[in-house]
């Protein structure tokens, strides 16, 4: 009966373990959603959903001419929110089949960290669960995508 005992206890133990990491990567990959369709579809919504206020994001685009990776100007929130009305305003969205990959790379506690393929190139995020939702703190990218990715 002991014998019995631990081993539900310990079933009980490892489903929810795998029921708790099974929901955290949904909520990570709900986030990296949100963050690409944002940007996509000009939804400041979305970007709201999933960016903390204090976003730090910042990359590097290959200059055509040099064919050197030079560092971009820092995207805020404020600066996202600001792309995603740009897009909404001028229709300047990406083609119906432009890549929208995530890829979950580990998931801690309260930390997370994820990689995104999109139109404009590849982007390494770090994410917080805050009040169990997560969110995006910082981003860093390059630009463009290379025709070999996904």
């Amino acid at each position: 009966m002991k014998c019995l005992t631990v081993l539900v206890t310990f079933l009980l133990t490892f489903s929810t373990a795998i029921s708790q990491n099974n929901t955290d990567k949904e909520g990570v990959e709900n986030a990296c959603l949100n963050y690409i369709e944002g940007f996509y579809q000009g939804d400041e919504n979305k970007l709201i959903e999933s960016l903390q206020p204090a976003l730090n994001k910042f990359g590097f685009w290959k200059d055509k001419t040099s064919n050197q990776y030079k560092q971009v100007d820092h995207m805020s929130f404020e600066k996202a929110l600001e792309f995603a009305r740009n897009v909404l305003e001028k229709k300047k969205f990406p083609d119906p089949d432009a890549p929208k990959k995530i890829e979950v790379l580990d998931i801690g506690n309260v930390i997370a960290s994820a990689k995104v393929t999109a139109w404009w190139g590849i982007d390494y995020i770090l994410l917080s669960k805050r009040d169990d939702i997560w969110m995006i703190e910082q981003v860093l990218w390059e630009g463009p995508l290379q025709k070999s990715e996904d």
